[in-house]
């Protein structure tokens, strides 16, 4: 005769409360002042790696228990959600032992090889900070942070299993893996802003953003022509007429004070400053309704759905390391990024992280009270429509499969926000 069903509910519900018990133990007295989420996550991780060598522990009613104060707090909360369940209460107690030092931890720290999508920069601030100040490390991970550049390519090297996680650029990218029904899921979204911009000379009439469309020539990558400034076009009314090339080098801007050009929030307008002697002005596409996402963390649909625990604690881990490379002591990753990438300068590096705070890049909107990483289906929606419209995606593909909400909008690390 199958076991009742209710008795299963009622025992996974006591299970959940007696961990979440255990979590609060171990905080208040082995480790006071940490992040209660991480306690509980780090505590459900732990009993899972100590199951099999509880199963195997037998203990007969009536046999001795440990003498120990912390455990007894432990087992007298366990007995009475867990029933008969002794050896799951074991694997738990081994969890507040190893924990509070009383026995060694059973399990090494996971390797992770992310990569970047361009040189070691601030763009990348959070994960480095999270691989320099011991974020990834307690979350139980070993990362190895992989800066990109202009012959690499991570998505492919993501595809193709060579590294774990990678750090895409915008949701355009995601609906043409989507297309081409690659195995790639956007797991976060440590961005909630793209960092592109456009920039105008001050005084000239371009000083606000309905001026733009009449700037001539307008200086463009190739990559821009088909994507943001086709929707601009069919949006704002920007002329095709006026559209010139540009190469990375903005001298041809500088000495045209009657042109636009393109640019990202955290580089082109430092260089301007240097080289043209002026402030440019900024208008961030994503504040008049470029609304996609950006630096995207993305990840197999093997590893999502085999083991999202290690995708919960990367996804974690990484919002905490954007916390504290904001708002925090940055110190130990802006040296790796410049040990990785000689040519950037401190200030650079200040100037970067200023941008990114001064036009909320990273934290604002949804972010505010979901956290860092956040996603909603309205925003997929709402981009998706908008590429749609300008020709650049086929309307039959599944855009839903390229991400998930299954990792974010947990609320971790708000308390790291300065009030």
């Amino acid at each position: 005769m199958g076991a009742d069903p209710r008795r299963r509910n009622e025992h996974d519900i006591g299970a959940a409360y007696a961990i979440e018990f255990l979590s609060y133990l171990i905080e208040a007295f082995c480790l006071p002042g940490e992040d209660a989420a991480f306690v509980y996550d780090m505590t459900s991780y732990y009993i899972s790696q100590n199951g099999d060598a509880a199963r195997g522990t037998t203990v007969e009613p009536g046999e001795d228990e440990p003498d120990s104060s912390a455990f007894d707090m432990a087992a007298s909360a366990l007995r009475g959600a867990m029933g008969q369940s002794v050896r799951i209460r074991w694997a738990m107690l081994a969890a507040l032992a190893g924990w509070c030092g009383f026995a060694e931890p059973a399990y090494a720290l996971d390797k992770v090889k992310f990569a970047t999508n361009w040189l070691a920069d601030p763009e990348a601030g959070g994960f480095f900070q999270a691989a320099a100040d011991g974020t990834y490390a307690k979350y139980g991970l070993d990362v190895t942070v992989i800066p990109g550049g202009p012959q690499s390519n991570g998505a492919l090297m993501l595809l193709f299993g060579r590294i774990d996680f990678f750090m895409g650029g915008d949701l355009i990218g995601d609906f043409m893996s989507a297309e081409s029904k690659l195995p790639l899921v956007a797991v976060a979204a440590d961005f909630q802003k793209s960092p592109q911009i456009l920039m105008s000379h001050p005084g000239v009439g371009l000083d606000k953003w309905e001026d733009l469309p009449k700037a001539n020539p307008v200086y463009l990558g190739a990559g821009s022509i088909n994507t943001f400034y086709a929707w601009l076009r069919l949006v704002y009314g920007f002329k095709d007429e006026a559209v010139r090339p540009y190469n990375f080098n903005s001298a041809p801007f500088i000495h045209d004070k009657t042109s636009i050009q393109q640019g990202y929030v955290t580089s082109e307008p430092y260089e301007i400053e240097k080289q043209g002697g002026f402030k440019p002005n900024i208008f961030l596409l994503s504040d008049y309704g470029y609304s996609t996402y950006s630096t995207l963390i993305e990840a197999r649909r093997d590893l999502v759905e085999k083991n999202p625990d290690l995708v919960q604690r990367f996804v974690d881990a990484s919002a905490i390391g954007w916390y504290h490379y904001l708002y925090g002591d940055n110190a130990k990753a802006n040296a790796v990024i410049k040990a990785q990438n000689p040519d950037i300068t401190d200030d650079q590096i200040a100037f970067s992280i200023r941008q990114l705070k001064e036009h909320g890049v990273i934290d604002s909107g949804d972010t505010l009270t979901l956290g860092i990483g956040a996603m909603t289906d309205a925003r997929w929606k709402d981009f998706f429509e908008k590429m749609l419209a300008i020709g650049m995606i086929d309307k039959r593909t599944d855009y839903k499969s390229a991400y998930t909400l299954q990792f974010v909008n947990k609320k971790v690390g708000l308390d790291l926000r300065p009030k």
